[in-house]
């Protein structure tokens, strides 16, 4: 489209069904390198990734002709199919349903690329549950927490 400018880049966060940790590092870069094309296929720029064992942070560049809930659809729905068809883990791989998807500047890029890249070390410190909330919280974003992803891990002071 001619004098259309756009910058859209979201912030993803999936969550593997029951925080069942299946993305281990014999399958890690594997999955990641597939989540990017997948991303590039649909006019989309993937900016920064990292998967955990049992969630998976994702920043893209969004082509403003792909929704964001189509985004996430496409990634999740052919990871899996690509899980399966790769025979990467023995039994179903599922992902939780629904996702996050956090709206980004261009200036905040490098902190969140940063955020996503030492995605280890700042889980040697936090909980995923912890980080998930302070997020949504961050973003004022209202929440219910039987809509929360699946959580095992404690935390009193959180008070959700």
């Amino acid at each position: 489209m001619a004098n259309t400018f756009t910058q859209i880049i979201i912030h993803f966060v999936f969550v593997v069904k029951g925080r069942s940790n299946l993305i281990n590092g014999n399958i890690k870069d594997t999955i990641e390198k597939y989540m990017c094309g997948i991303i590039k296929e649909n006019k989309s720029k993937p900016l920064s990734i990292y998967c955990n064992p049992d969630h998976v942070h994702i920043l893209i560049g969004l082509h403003p002709e792909i929704s964001v809930s189509k985004m996430a659809g496409l990634v999740k729905g052919n990871a899996s199919k690509f899980i399966h068809e790769q025979k990467m883990i023995k039994g179903k791989f599922e992902w939780q349903s629904g996702y996050g998807a956090f709206s980004a500047s261009r200036s905040a890029v490098p902190v969140i690329s940063k955020y996503i890249l030492n995605q280890k070390e700042h889980h040697s410190k936090s909980s995923f549950k912890k980080e998930y909330v302070t997020v949504l919280k961050e973003n004022e974003i209202e929440f219910t927490e039987k809509y929360l992803p699946e959580f095992y891990d404690a935390d009193p002071d959180l008070g959700v």
